[in-house]
């Protein structure tokens, strides 16, 4: 069975970018345009691992996954920050929100599945 990932990211050509690394990679991939979304298909779907971009409509990244994070049943699910937000102190900002690693755009998508082995080995 494959491991399943969300994408969290409102750019739908991002998601297609995502989407054939992923699906070329072995992964199902699961999507969400908000972070409101990304709540509701993390608790739907339980995924292995979360792909959060952090400048959402909605619920911005950092929020969502401060409250995955909150929640019992997910907050096992490592979350990978991937965002243009590469500036000074985003990384700390983002991982004082709870995320696991952090890829700034644009990324090798090499370096990207390197950094999803890394936690779906």
């Amino acid at each position: 069975m494959p491991r399943r990932i969300l994408v969290v990211e409102d750019q739908e050509d991002n998601r297609q970018i995502l989407r054939d690394l992923l699906s070329h990679s072995g992964y199902e991939m699961i999507e969400a345009e908000d972070g409101e979304q990304a709540l509701t298909q993390a608790a739907k779907h339980r995924p292995d691992l979360i792909l959060m971009d952090i400048q959402l409509p909605v619920l911005d990244g950092y929020e969502a996954t401060r409250r995955l994070k909150a929640d019992p049943k997910l907050k096992a699910i490592p979350i990978v920050v991937i965002t243009s937000y590469a500036l000074s102190g985003d990384e700390q900002k983002a991982r004082a929100a709870g995320c696991d690693a952090y890829v700034a755009k644009p990324y090798s998508p090499r370096a990207l599945l390197a950094k999803i082995r890394e936690f779906l080995p």
